[in-house]
Formats: structure tokens, sequence, C-alpha cells
């Protein structure tokens, strides 16, 4: 448990700025820093927020709500979490017991209070920039969405071109795979596990995309994060930006399964980026015990993390995804 003297620091509170228009229109909040250690998006919204204070934007329309750093102890010690990751398990709690539960007792109502969110990360391998969408229009109980449409016009005006769609979907798998190597896993281990800022924002009626900007040291990544901000106030209507088009031809990936790390001394079988292609077959790593993870079919390694830890995503696998109104190019 968090211990009370941090609530009295400059961990305690979370800031946000907000700009109302004074003509009706959509409500927009922006987060970055949801983890400490991915800059791209503080940097970006600090460089809006300052041509908004100046005047060189002007929101004439709706609500726009800046938050630079969603996680201040995060932030702080430049790490990813501070006392658990807040892109997980991202709901009000009665009985907070760690610093991101208490944060998330901020978070979620400002959630709620919007209609759409732009949630700027990086990731910590090489790789191209792309977007996190949902799921289609659905009535499921695991992911209820009816705002599909606009999501995903949203995501194809943001500047990248790949987009990836599955993550509820398949953490829920990999959370079936967990219980069934031991079944004496809590709740904590549940799909639920798996909610972070879109997904709550999809919860509660809105729709969302989390932007992964690049690598978190890449110096294009807060450029990346920046002209995303402008293209969703511009195609909102919030602000006079001019709304580039769409770059043609995207490629979209579904999520289809998630691989965790059992042993210290799992090993990839070469230095991993998001989205490499392999063929089906392929070696990907190697158990402690030699036993070789092949690809199960032709697609894409995903968000590889090489320093996971036992229990932890090693590695998601990715195919073609399809849908009707995205243009896609060959994969």
């Amino acid at each position: 448990m968090v211990s009370s003297d941090v609530f009295q620091g400059p961990l305690g509170h979370l800031r946000a700025h907000q700009f109302s228009g004074l003509l009706p229109g959509p409500r927009l909040i922006v987060l970055g820093g949801v983890h400490g250690n991915e800059v791209c998006g503080p940097i970006a919204i600090r460089r809006v927020l300052g041509e908004l204070e100046r005047g060189e934007r002007v929101v004439s329309r709706g609500l726009l709500t800046l938050v630079p750093v969603a996680n201040p102890m995060a932030a702080a010690r430049g790490t990813r979490q501070g006392e658990r990751n807040l892109n997980r398990r991202l709901v009000p709690y009665t009985h907070p017991q760690d610093y991101e539960d208490h944060v998330a007792n901020v978070l979620c109502p400002w959630l709620a209070a919007h209609d759409v969110l732009l949630d700027l990360h990086s990731f910590h391998t090489p790789g191209r920039p792309f977007a996190m969408i949902g799921p289609l229009d659905n009535a499921g109980p695991l992911e209820p969405f009816a705002h599909a449409e606009a999501e995903t016009r949203l995501a194809m005006h943001l500047g990248p071109t790949r987009l990836v769609e599955g993550w509820l979907e398949s953490y829920a798998r990999g959370v079936a795979q967990r219980r069934a190597r031991d079944p004496s896993l809590g709740a904590e281990t549940g799909p639920a596990y798996g909610v972070g800022t879109t997904e709550y924002m999809r919860s509660q009626g809105g729709y969302g995309i989390t932007l992964e900007c690049g690598q978190h040291e890449d110096p294009e990544a807060p450029e990346v994060a920046y002209r995303a901000i402008g293209q969703v106030l511009a195609l909102l209507g919030l602000t006079g930006d001019t709304l580039a088009p769409p770059a043609p031809g995207f490629q979209l990936l579904k999520l289809a399964d998630v691989t965790d790390c059992l042993h210290p001394d799992d090993r990839f079988a070469r230095d991993w980026s998001s989205f490499d292609p392999v063929a089906a077959g392929d070696p990907i790593g190697t158990r402690h015990d030699g036993t070789v993870v092949r690809a199960p079919a032709d697609g894409h390694v995903v968000f590889p993390n090489p320093r996971a830890e036992p229990g932890q995503e090693w590695f998601y696998f990715a195919r073609p995804g399809y849908r009707v109104q995205i243009p896609t190019k060959s994969n």
C-alpha cells in the first residue's frame, strides 16, 4: 500500500488543462505519460498547450482536456509504472491499495466525462508507429461497442498507416492459458485486468485510440504525437486546424495470441522488433528447457519484451485483419 506521505508532495495530484469552446462540440481528452518512461506524449501535449495559451490555436467548439502526465509517480521515476501498470485493471476502486488505484479514481471519471480519447504512448523495441483500435460494433460480454466506424475514421487520420485490433480478446486468451497452467490464480488475472484507458473509455459509451508513436528514444516520436493531436482537433472540429487526408493504403493486423515468459532464462531467437514478419514454423524463442517456441502461422511478432519476467507477456502474435472501411495494402 502506498505511503500517505506521497499525497502531501508533488505526486499527490493529477494536473489537467481544460479549454472549452463557446459553441457546442465533442469532448476530447488527450493523455500522456500513462507510462512514465514514455515521454513523447508529455512533450507533444505541452507543445500544444503552449500554442493554446499563446493563442496560436483556439478551441472554439466543444471541450478539450489535456493531461500531460497521467502517472506522476512513474514519470518522476522515469519508469513504466509506479507501483503497478496503470494501463491494466483501470477501473474505479472503493478501497484503493496502491498509487495507481488512487490515480484511477481520478482518471476514470475524467474519461467518463468525455466522448473521445487520444492516449499517446511509445514502445521499447524499434519499429514504426501504429494505432491500437477496438472491436467492431457488438453486444458481446467482453467489450460491447457501438462506435467502431467513428473510431476507425479517427485512427485513419492520425498519421500512422498500421492499425492493430484484438487487444482485449487476445489478452483474455492469455488469461485462460495462465489459469490452465495455474488454476489457483485469483481474480487479478481475469480478462478485466486487460482494461486500460481506451477499454474503459469504450465501457463508458465513448471511443478512443491508443497511439504508439515510436520507440521511447526516437526523436521523431514526439512529432508523431504532436501531428496526431492536431489531426484529432481538426477532425472533431474543436479548432480551425486543417485536416490532412488519410495516407493511402493501411495495414490492419489482428492480435491472435499472447505468449508469456515462463522462466528467467527464456530467450528470443533474435532481437525482434514489433511487427517483424514470420512464416509458419519459424523459431521465435527458446524456453529454458530447450523447447523452441515457433510461429503458429504466417504472421507478425508484436510487442516482444526481452526483459519480461516470468508470468508476464513475452510477445504477441498477429495475423492480417480485415475491415470493409479500411483500404488495406498487401501485407
